[in-house]
């Protein structure tokens, strides 16, 4: 206990010795002297940059990640400014004199990195957890650097290995593969999207053909970053053949539907039998198809719901695509009259007023036929051309009200049941019951 305490007594005594020693050097002052020189430089410089550039206009036609990393780095342009020149002072200072007399500069250039680089990755991460995770790594790995105990800490993470197949792993490599896997996914995410926000601005493309075209790229992409990560830490994809075989076998029977959804996707986007702005009716679903993803399909149902359907579900089930070949849609009104009214004169009108609508076909001419003479009256079937599918239910409406109106006008009437109740002798009849008990 006792050799434990002294111990660590002369360590700290150690470690005063050499604070003192630091502070009572004039290389000290001269360091501070610098620090401030160069804060007061990067404040102005960074005044100036800010005032000149406009942050709401700043990186508009760039992908996003790019935009929001141009305008941290214009926000906090003191900080890349001080980290900077810091870097230069200490640069200066180590081919002029010792490596020691920079110490501090070396202290604050990295202190300078690291707020910018946690800025930097806060501002293009919205999970909660990584944010945490990658803060308090950053922050962790720029502390080690300061007290120089760095490359001590990785020497001790590289020195505990287990050998797999032919693969030595290490927690150093672990770290490395994560962090490295994180930052290739993210580059191709970045990199997909911007080839997304390009090929949906092609107007010589189908939509199913871009949909398709966005998938392969992404896919390509995510299998390209994945092997770059591996090969970047000494991963040879070879050595992983030793449980890819079984791996193979157990991934397809748990993601089986996965790997389903995803060869059905596949296929709708080949045969075109649906595509993005169709309206389609799957059972009791009826919608426009807003998105085609590699699992699913999302149809916006009109009233702010969306039904997430699996692409196998089209591939299996009955779809009625109501845009498959021809937008133009028929629309059926039936409606009824009395026997008082010219049946031609009620077709004459349901016909003008069918064609009086604006939305509808021109091209196309209405058609009324009387269809029934029914116990309350006279029957007719109206039906109507209308360029979009998503207008059926509006037309249908519009063209009723003004047959109203028509029928209004022509003092024709429409036919409702009636129905008499009579009391006969004035009083309900009234049975008495009589209980006998035995």
């Amino acid at each position: 206990m006792d050799v434990a305490l002294n111990d660590g007594l002369d360590v700290l005594q150690s470690a005063a010795r050499s604070v003192g020693a630091e502070v009572s050097s004039p290389w000290f002052y001269f360091q501070v002297g610098v620090v401030m020189l160069g804060a007061g430089i990067a404040f102005g410089a960074g005044a100036a940059i800010r005032s000149r550039v406009d942050m709401a206009t700043v990186g508009a036609n760039w992908p996003a990640p790019f935009r929001v990393i141009v305008r941290v780095l214009c926000a906090y342009s003191s900080t890349v400014v001080f980290a900077v020149l810091m870097q230069l002072a200490r640069f200066i200072m180590r081919e002029v004199t010792w490596p020691s007399r920079s110490y501090l500069l070396a202290v604050f250039a990295k202190l300078a990195l690291a707020w910018l680089a946690i800025r930097l990755m806060t501002s293009v991460i919205r999970n909660e957890f990584i944010l945490r995770l990658v803060s308090i790594s950053a922050w962790l790995v720029a502390a080690l650097s300061i007290i120089g105990q760095l490359d001590p800490v990785i020497e001790a993470l590289d020195s505990v290995s287990i050998m797999f197949g032919g693969l030595r792993l290490t927690p150093l490599l672990l770290i490395q593969l994560a962090v490295l896997l994180a930052a290739a996914l993210w580059l191709s995410n970045v990199a997909s999207n911007f080839a997304e926000s390009r090929i949906a601005q092609s107007g010589d493309l189908t939509p199913s053909v871009q949909v398709l075209l966005v998938k392969l790229i992404r896919l390509g992409l995510m299998v390209f970053a994945i092997a770059v990560a591996m090969s970047a830490v000494g991963i040879n994809l070879s050595a992983l053949a030793i449980f890819s075989g079984a791996a193979g076998v157990g991934i397809g029977f748990g993601l089986q539907k996965i790997v389903a959804n995803f060869i059905s996707g596949i296929i709708l986007l080949v045969d075109k039998s649906v595509k993005p702005g169709d309206l389609v009716t799957i059972g009791d679903n009826s919608g426009r198809i807003s998105a085609m993803k590699t699992r699913y399909i999302s149809v916006a149902a009109g009233d702010g719901r969306e039904f997430l359907i699996p692409n196998e579900d089209l591939v299996t089930q009955r779809v009625t695509n109501w845009t498959y070949t021809d937008k133009n849609t028929l629309v059926k009104v039936n409606f009824g009259t009395n026997y008082d009214a010219d049946p031609r004169l009620v077709c004459k009108l349901a016909i003008e007023t069918a064609a009086a609508a604006q939305r509808a076909l021109k091209s196309k001419p209405p058609n009324c036929l009387l269809t029934e003479f029914a116990e309350v009256g006279m029957k007719f079937s109206l039906t109507f051309w209308v360029s979009d599918p998503a207008d059926m239910d509006s037309m249908k409406s519009e063209v009723m009200l003004s047959l109203w109106d028509a029928f209004k006008r022509e003092n024709i009437r429409v036919p409702y049941p009636v129905r008499e109740i009579r009391v006969r002798g004035g009083a309900l009849p009234v049975e008495s019951i009589v209980e006998v008990s035995g």
